[in-house]
């Protein structure tokens, strides 16, 4: 049995397709097919089922995964130690972020990082707070960047950036219209009767919002939300259609108020830290280290 027998079986697995798991592989169909069948006629087991054009995982291939994703991660964990042995000529950085971080503060970042040390391999995987956490938790990233307040023990959080906040509504919403003065913003009334777009539960600019309404007195369960959607970018173009007002990050709104297709609506937010986590007892390799001293460069007031 070898590792890149294992990092087939568990490329297809991960799929249940052969030929996707080829083309990710870089592969050939049936190098990658007769990977699988070694190691079944080998061990006289039965890792997948055929059906159709589709495979599934078998009982026994359901166990086994979960020792071939052990043993790859053991490898990676010995390749990483002596990539750091060798300095930061080469290695390896897994990154995980939030959307907003990810989009549109860290990729400046990243090429900083990469112009410093070109022979450190950088992979980012973006998803919202709560799922960066739960990854650097599991270890499966060196270091995450997100927004808001994580409330986990085993992880280390240090600030790297403030992040202004900015509610914001179409021209044509009720909010945005000339005959309100420059000083008005909406009451916790106007807030409760509008109608918002929001990003999903989980993501950090949600739980901004969802604080910033019960601080207000009201019941965000109570308020009226049209789209629930799982980016940025989606919220931002279903307020820009005229679907309802939401509350996004200035990075993230730029672009819409610089074209005039989103009006900001006066209101008192609070800032929002962009935090870097890492875990309290897993080992932290140079190349996590290093990003961590280019992220402390511009230090957070």
């Amino acid at each position: 049995m070898t590792l890149e027998q294992l990092r087939i079986f568990v490329a297809v697995a991960e799929r249940e397709h052969v030929t996707r798991a080829a083309e990710d592989l870089n592969l050939t169909q049936s190098a990658v097919s007769a990977a699988v069948s070694n190691l079944e006629g080998r061990y006289a087991a039965r890792l997948f089922d055929r059906i159709g054009r589709r495979i599934a995982l078998t009982e026994a291939g359901r166990l086994f995964l979960v020792e071939a994703r052990a043993v790859l991660a053991r490898a990676d964990a010995a390749e990483t130690v002596l990539a750091d042995l060798a300095g930061l000529k080469k290695g390896r950085l897994s990154l995980a972020a939030s959307q907003t971080v990810a989009s549109y503060w860290l990729p400046a970042r990243l090429h900083a990082y990469r112009a410093r040390f070109p022979g450190v391999a950088v992979s980012l995987a973006i998803a919202n707070t709560d799922a960066v956490a739960a990854a650097i938790h599991d270890g499966e990233a060196d270091v995450g960047v997100v927004e808001g307040v994580i409330d986990d023990p085993a992880l280390r959080a240090v600030p790297v950036a403030w992040d202004e906040m900015a509610l914001v509504a179409p021209p044509s919403h009720p909010w945005a219209s000339p005959s309100r003065g420059a000083d008005w913003s909406p009451s916790p009334t106007d807030l409760a009767s509008a109608r918002w777009v929001l990003r999903e539960p989980g993501s950090g600019t949600r739980a901004l919002l969802e604080t910033a309404i019960r601080e207000a007195g009201l019941a965000f369960d109570a308020l009226d939300v049209a789209l629930e959607l799982p980016s940025n970018e989606a919220v931002r173009a279903a307020v820009e259609a005229g679907a309802g007002a939401s509350v996004m990050s200035r990075l993230v709104a730029a672009g819409g108020l610089a074209s005039g297709s989103l009006r900001e609506i006066p209101a008192d937010l609070p800032r929002r830290r962009f935090i870097a986590l890492t875990h309290k007892e897993r080992y932290a390799t140079r190349a996590a280290a290093a990003f961590l001293d280019l992220l402390a460069e511009t230090p957070a007031a």
